[in-house]
């Protein structure tokens, strides 16, 4: 070989980076907002009137957002609306950036579990009743004024309530009608009465990953394709 051909070939490699395009920016980087906290999940789908899309989960180092796991994911059977005009009822999984106030679950918190978790027991109710000063609170036991006709009892759905966050929708000024109990949790056969869902796994992963002190948020909304955000 003469003397600078190992040079060449790497002054080419370099040359070839240099030019090559780079793919858009993260996610996290194209919205207006993520609440200012170090973690942040998204939960993007097509379109409004979808019922399956992406969850993704992020981590913010050295002032670049990184990806830290991402699944599919199901949201409400009507699929998406924006949360400020959404009603009770509709089976709508309401967008916007939110808080997440606590985890939650039927099983153990896994271990290293940073956020608050609540265990869930016989008498957990989550009450949804337009009439009860408890509207869109966990209550234990149930309140005398929420019916449970108007209630989930959480410890009937093992599935979906192994490991949940709850989503803070409506939920520190609630708005009687607009809607209660939207969590983040297992997936269940299909789509969800409002909740964003992905598998068990991988909610036990985001669970044990949010840490209160980097303030996570969760965004929920619809992009075209994979590169424009349209709705948070």
């Amino acid at each position: 070989m003469r003397p600078g051909a190992a040079v060449l070939l790497v002054s080419s490699s370099l040359l070839s980076l240099a030019v090559a395009p780079s793919g858009p920016p993260p996610l996290p980087e194209r919205m207006a907002d993520t609440g200012g906290g170090t973690q942040l999940i998204t939960a993007q789908a097509s379109r409004t009137s979808s019922t399956k899309g992406t969850v993704t989960w992020w981590d913010r180092r050295d002032g670049r957002w990184v990806k830290a796991g991402s699944v599919a994911a199901r949201f409400g059977a009507k699929g998406l609306v924006e949360g400020g005009s959404r009603r009770q009822g509709t089976n709508t999984t309401p967008t916007g950036l939110y808080d997440l106030p606590y985890a939650f679950g039927i099983k153990a918190a896994p271990g290293g579990t940073r956020t608050p978790y609540r265990r869930v027991h016989q008498k957990s109710w989550w009450c949804q009743d337009n009439n009860s000063r408890a509207y869109n609170r966990w209550t234990e036991p149930r309140a005398a004024d929420c019916r449970a006709s108007e209630s989930e009892h959480l410890i009937s759905y093992p599935t979906q309530y192994a490991y949940a966050l709850v989503i803070g929708f409506n939920y520190e000024r609630p708005v009687r009608g607009r809607g209660a109990g939207i969590f983040l949790h297992v997936n269940g056969r299909g789509a969800t009465a409002g909740c964003v869902s992905v598998p068990g796994d991988a909610m036990r992963r985001i669970v044990k990953w949010a840490d209160p002190a980097r303030r996570p948020h969760i965004a929920i909304g619809t992009g075209r394709g994979a590169t424009v955000i349209t709705r948070y």
